[in-house]
């Protein structure tokens, strides 16, 4: 069997998809260090959700919220990064909550009936984090005006800043990868706050990888040689952890905040 590998959830610039493959490949070099004979196939712009759906990952990064409700029983957890990045606490993160500089938002309050952009309805950094922001301040289930799903923190972020939305919740880590990789997109926006923490990202592995497999890796990361560890301060992961399935409950705590205030969906 051939395995399946991509991390594509932070590729900002060409030179950080290229630094987050060179650190596939550390941690494929690691697992044969051990003695892993297999082999692994890098799929460049996987389709997701459903590349996670893969039996054959052998090593993926997903979003916490749909891997808390699309994903059980089907992906293996191996580990969480620790950025080093403002917003980042350990392995957990949080969204920068975003506006115009120059706009009309200078508190959340000052949002109701305006304009969101939030990449997709199942991200955990761009929809459900404001959805627990807002849901204090919603009256009858509704804050905003409208909700505009933009496809991407990317996206979102051109949105807010050239008008056609007001704020925007992007992910800290993709918000400080843009800071250094592309600084001119984020002219004229401002960080109004940081949002709730919950535990960041996951590295996973398919229902077809062997238990030992997900050890070994595990280990690899846990424990990384200095080639691995010198990627990995170059993309500003600081560490490894493992987070058991437990942690990532608080994803669907942050839910359960909003439905209690009667506020279910972001609107």
């Amino acid at each position: 069997m051939t395995w399946k590998v991509a991390l594509p959830m932070y590729n900002v610039s060409p030179s950080v998809r290229d630094a987050y493959v060179a650190l596939l490949d550390a941690v494929l070099a690691g697992l044969r260090a051990g003695g892993w004979q297999g082999q692994a196939e890098l799929v460049r712009d996987p389709v997701l959700p459903e590349f996670w759906r893969q039996p054959d990952l052998l090593f993926g990064q997903t979003c916490g919220y749909p891997y808390m409700t699309q994903l059980q029983g089907q992906v293996q957890l191996i580990a969480t990064p620790s950025y080093a990045m403002p917003g980042c606490n350990g392995s957990d993160y949080s969204s920068a909550i975003v506006v115009r500089s120059d706009g009309p938002v200078s508190g959340l309050e000052d949002a109701r009936g305006l304009t969101a952009a939030a990449n997709d309805p199942h991200s955990n950094s761009g929809m459900n984090v404001l959805r627990h922001a807002v849901a204090p301040l919603a009256v009858d289930g509704h804050f905003f005006g409208k909700v505009i799903w933009s496809g991407s923190h990317h996206a979102s972020l051109g949105m807010v800043r050239d008008g056609a939305a007001d704020i925007a919740a992007v992910d800290c880590v993709t918000f400080a990868y843009l800071q250094q990789e592309n600084p001119a997109w984020l002219e004229g926006l401002s960080v109004l706050q940081y949002s709730a923490s919950s535990p960041g990202l996951p590295m996973i592995a398919g229902q077809n990888v062997p238990a030992e497999l997900v050890a070994q890796l595990r280990t690899v990361l846990l424990q990384p040689n200095p080639v691995l560890a010198q990627l990995m301060r170059s993309l500003r992961i600081s560490a490894f952890e493992y987070r058991p399935h437990g942690d990532y409950c608080h994803i669907l705590e942050l839910e359960c905040e909003a439905q209690a205030v009667a506020f279910p969906i972001l609107q």
